[in-house]
């Protein structure tokens, strides 16, 4: 009984005595084609969106709007021809806005997002936004029309504002503070 014992420990010690060899990660490289396809679909999205956006502003004849370098388009409601300043990065800028779809059905009022406080350059706040107060002076009201690659993208804002999708917004600068 003790040899059959002393084998069975031995041949335990033997199999546990056997060096552990780690597993290696595996590796999947992407698709460059999957990449090439996603890309080319988020390209044709974009085609379609700014032909619909394009299309509202053929619509407004009330309106001449912009097109920024930035990627989206804006035009003076209220326009200041005053030498006044425009917000600096770090400024501190009050302003009120609001939020529609691209038929103008209000997304969020004024009222209900209230008086805005936003430090240039230094908060989250919707992108186009965040370049385009700062073409602002006090007083002044632009409607921005914005795609969604520049608002709330591909998540939405997770309540009323969907996925890719395009926005206006009217926005009036209250004012600047350093």
């Amino acid at each position: 009984m003790k040899i059959k014992i002393l084998i069975f420990t031995s041949l335990l010690c033997l199999a546990c005595s056997k060096k552990a060899e780690p597993r290696r990660p595996i590796m999947v490289k992407p698709s460059t084609t999957v990449l090439k396809e996603t890309i080319n679909q988020s390209i044709r999205l974009n085609k379609i969106e700014e032909e619909k956006i394009l299309s509202v502003i053929r619509k407004d004849s009330t309106n001449t709007y912009k097109v920024s370098p930035n990627g989206f388009w804006y035009t003076y409601i209220n326009k200041i021809e005053e030498n006044l300043p425009t917000p600096k990065a770090g400024n501190t800028v009050t302003l009120s806005y609001n939020i529609t779809d691209l038929q103008d059905t209000v997304i969020y009022s004024k009222k209900e997002l209230g008086l805005k406080q936003y430090k240039v350059d230094k908060e989250d706040f919707i992108s186009a936004l965040q370049t385009g107060i700062k073409l602002m002076k006090i007083g002044e009201t632009i409607t921005f029309v914005i795609p969604s690659y520049n608002a709330f993208g591909l998540s939405g804002d997770g309540n009323k504002i969907g996925i890719n999708q395009s926005i206006k917004s009217t926005v009036t600068l209250i004012n600047i503070n350093n």
